[in-house]
């Protein structure tokens, strides 16, 4: 006993979990402040911070290419041509000092999150439009301050621009398809959220390969949780669960004195069936 309080103590007095919990504090409360203010406050407060972020991983990331700028020799511009004078900038743009790489980040990653606060606001969602949107001002900006691509200044910006959204909208577009849960998932919700409270979520992979979608929960009897191979033991906890989530059902629906198939059957889970029966003391 005097071990566990041990324990807690010093987990109490852990300073770096004191520190990570007195951050997570300080961001909810900034986001919570961030929040209630109007659009270019948070816009201005969004690209600051983000300006800053991006300053601080630019100069770092120039300390490492600060040797390869000192290898490129600057040519006298009289004997270049504007095709090699922009090729010589564009170099110099990717392998510049810390305060050039400051910069750059500085006004990609600034841009790009005032531009996504910004459409946010206004769209009410974040969607891969938004995302392009963003990334296109972020590379139209970094073109001006960086002098990347050739004599032409108005087609370098339209085109860094053109390739920061599709390279951004890409990423979006895989993030987004990797983040969703798959699709054959939307299927079992009520299954799993039944196999989770009896803790036998090990069994949902023979739910999916007996097809035991949420629709056939109603209809299940031993033989075809035999058939699943799931044993006897859980079979009956199964079998035990359900039958009284119907009852459940069928008194909940009572008790509001409406019938049985007015009740959203399909979009109530086990665990929401059984907070209404203990609400109007069923079980």
């Amino acid at each position: 006993m005097d071990e566990g309080k041990q324990g807690v103590m010093v987990a109490a007095q852990n300073p770096i979990a004191q520190l990570q919990a007195r951050f997570k504090e300080l961001e909810n409360g900034f986001r919570a402040w961030l929040a209630k203010q109007s659009l270019p406050v948070e816009a201005a407060v969004v690209t600051a911070t983000s300006a800053a972020q991006g300053a601080a991983i630019g100069a770092f990331m120039g300390t490492l290419t600060n040797d390869a700028t000192s290898a490129i020799p600057t040519p006298p511009q009289a004997n270049l041509s504007p095709q090699a004078m922009a090729s010589f900038k564009q170099a110099q743009a990717l392998a510049g000092g810390p305060l050039v790489q400051a910069r750059n980040f500085a006004v990609m990653t600034g841009v790009n999150a005032g531009i996504s606060c910004v459409m946010k606001r206004i769209r009410g969602k974040e969607d891969v439009q938004s995302s392009m949107v963003a990334a296109f001002g972020s590379g139209a900006m970094f073109s001006l301050v960086s002098g990347m691509g050739g004599p032409n200044q108005a087609t370098n910006v339209i085109t860094s621009g053109l390739f920061f959204a599709l390279i951004q909208g890409g990423i979006f577009q895989i993030g987004q398809k990797f983040s969703q849960p798959p699709a054959e998932d939307l299927f079992y919700s009520r299954t799993r959220s039944m196999l989770t409270s009896l803790g036998l979520q090990n069994y949902e992979k023979n739910f999916k390969r007996g097809l035991l979608t949420d629709s056939t929960l109603p209809l299940l009897t031993d033989s075809a949780l035999k058939d699943a191979r799931i044993p006897p033991g859980p079979r009956l906890l199964i079998l035990d669960h359900i039958q009284r989530a119907e009852k459940c059902k069928a008194a909940v629906a009572g008790c509001r004195g409406v019938e049985l198939v007015e009740l959203p059957k399909n979009k109530l889970t086990f665990d929401e069936w059984g907070n209404a029966c203990v609400h109007h003391k069923i079980l």
